[in-house]
C-alpha cells in the first residue's frame, strides 16, 4: 500500500513539475520579436497597434471557460485575434505556444505578456487598457 502511495505522489510531482516548467518556458517570449504572419493579425503587427492573440483549441476544457470572456472582449470592442491551433499550428509555432489556452499581449510584433492557462475577464481587461 505504501508503494502505490509513493507512486501517486510521484506522478503527481512529475506533473506539476511539467506544469511548472511550461509556465517558465513561456515567460521567455516576453519582449520577443515575432515574425511576421498572415491575415488580420498579421496586419494588426505591422500598423504596430496593441493587440491581443488568443490560442485555442476545440478540445481543450480550460479553453471552453476561457472563449466566452473573449468573445465578449471582442464585442466590447477590444482589437483580439483569435487562432485556433487546429487549424493554424504554424501561427501558434511562431509566437512558441506550448498549450491552449494561451492569450499573448503584442505591442507591433513584440509579444508585451505572454500567459499560459485560463484567465479571468478583470485580468484580460488589465491588459487591454
Amino acid at each position: 500500500m505504501l508503494i502505490l502511495v509513493y507512486i501517486l505522489l510521484g506522478i503527481f510531482v512529475a506533473f506539476m513539475g511539467m506544469q511548472y516548467l511550461m509556465v517558465l518556458r513561456s515567460k521567455k517570449n516576453k519582449g520577443k520579436t515575432v515574425e511576421r504572419v498572415g491575415g488580420k493579425l498579421g496586419k494588426m503587427m505591422l500598423m504596430g497597434e496593441k493587440a491581443m492573440v488568443y490560442f485555442y483549441s476545440p478540445s481543450c476544457r480550460a479553453c471552453k471557460y476561457q472563449t466566452p470572456i473573449i468573445d465578449r472582449l471582442i464585442s466590447d470592442g477590444h482589437k483580439i485575434q483569435k487562432v485556433d491551433i487546429s487549424r493554424d499550428m504554424a501561427t501558434a509555432r511562431k509566437f512558441g505556444v506550448m498549450a491552449t489556452p494561451t492569450t499573448v499581449v503584442l505591442n507591433g510584433d513584440r509579444i508585451v505578456e505572454f500567459m499560459v492557462g485560463a484567465k479571468t475577464e478583470d485580468k484580460l481587461r488589465k491588459y487591454l487598457n
